[in-house]
Order: C-alpha cells, then structure tokens, then sequence
C-alpha cells in the first residue's frame, strides 16, 4: 500500500474544498464533495494521472454534491453516501440552486449506495470507516483511514469551528455530540480535511477550538 495522498480543489461560489484522495504510487484514488466546476475536477484528475475510482459524497448541501451527476457521467464510477438521511436534501439540489443564484449544471443526486454507521468504503488498499455525524446535515457521514491517523470530515469540523446548523435539518446539539463522542475519542494524533478552509488536528481542536473547550 503506498502512502495515502490529497488534492484540493475550491470549487463553486463557497469556496468548497472537493477533495481527491488517491495513493500516491498507483495513482488509484476518489472524489470527495464535488460540489461544481467540474472541468477543474476532470482536469486535476488528469494533469496528475489520477483514476478516480468513485464519487463519496459527506452531506447532501449544494456545495457538497452539485456537481455529483455530471462527474458520475463523465468518470463512469458510483456514488458512494451519504447516510440516507439526506435523501432530501440530495433531490432538492436544483431548488437550492435557484435560491443561490447558481445554475451552472447542478443537478439533482441519487446516490448508487447510501451509507451506513460501521460500514466501509475503499479504494485500492485504502479501508475508510465510516462514522454517522449529524447536526450539520442528518445524513452527514465522516470517512476515517484508521491506518493513516487520517479522517474527512466534511462540514462536521473547522479549525477553530464548526459546522452552521441553521439551515434545514441542523441541530447543534448533536453536531456537538458527534465531534466529542465520535471525532475527538479517535485521538489526538488525528489529521483531518475538512469542506472548507485548512485542514488540523483533533487534539490542536479539542485544547483551543471555542465551540468545544
């Protein structure tokens, strides 16, 4: 197993990082988020020679799963997630568009296999946990590499913050016991990206971030 690698792209008006993991001697890999701008996905896929193996999506917001159809199209690969929760929010996409002023080839989402708490997902040789974290979204889910020290997790976590739990379905209080019951028991050596923003630590979070301490 070569060494667990990611890219990040920016993408739509929220500055949403979509993420591509992939292994740094296959070039075998995944797309995360990939909420638009889609030609920016498909060109960093092949100006680096990354196969994108699927798509795995963390939450059914716009900004997270816009583009999610037309990439599936493009790469022939499923759609993995989120928890079927966001089933909602995933058929809703168009209308979030309009209420965005965003009409750039955003598409409704039917995912190929929604998730579920204590199930897998991988790529090559890379294993993910998957770990139910609502508050931000109900069917948020969070993809943990046990082996690398390393998680995804979406908008469930910023460095120095939180996910916004005023749009539909959030829930503060859960997204609170989701990050200090699931998140920050995994340790304080763990790594993460997140869906906007830098990516950190859970221990630098668990001592300083002011949602949490």
């Amino acid at each position: 197993m070569g060494q667990l690698n990611a890219g990040i792209i920016p993408v739509t008006p929220f500055q949403q990082n979509c993420t591509i993991l992939f292994d740094q001697d296959d070039k075998i890999g995944v797309v995360v988020d990939p909420g638009g701008d889609v030609e920016r996905i498909l060109a960093m896929l092949k100006d680096n020679a990354i196969t994108a193996t699927a798509i795995w999506i963390t939450h059914g917001h716009i900004d997270h799963a816009g583009g999610a159809m037309e990439l599936k199209e493009a790469l022939g690969v499923d759609i993995i997630g989120p928890r079927e929760d966001d089933r909602p929010l995933l058929a809703n996409l168009e209308n979030q568009a309009k209420r965005f002023g965003i009409n750039d080839h955003v598409r409704n989402c039917l995912p190929d296999r929604f998730l579920v708490e204590g199930e897998t997902v991988s790529f090559g040789e890379h294993l993910f946990e998957v770990l139910h974290c609502p508050g931000h979204a109900p069917g948020h889910v969070v993809f943990y590499h046990r082996a690398a020290k390393f998680a995804h997790v979406g908008d469930v976590l910023f460095r120095g913050s939180i996910g916004r739990t005023d749009l539909p379905g959030g829930d503060h209080a859960a997204l609170i016991r989701s990050i200090k019951e699931k998140l920050l028991p995994l340790g304080d050596d763990i790594g993460f990206l997140c869906g906007h923003g830098p990516g950190g630590g859970f221990g630098e979070e668990r001592r300083t971030n002011p949602f949490l301490v």
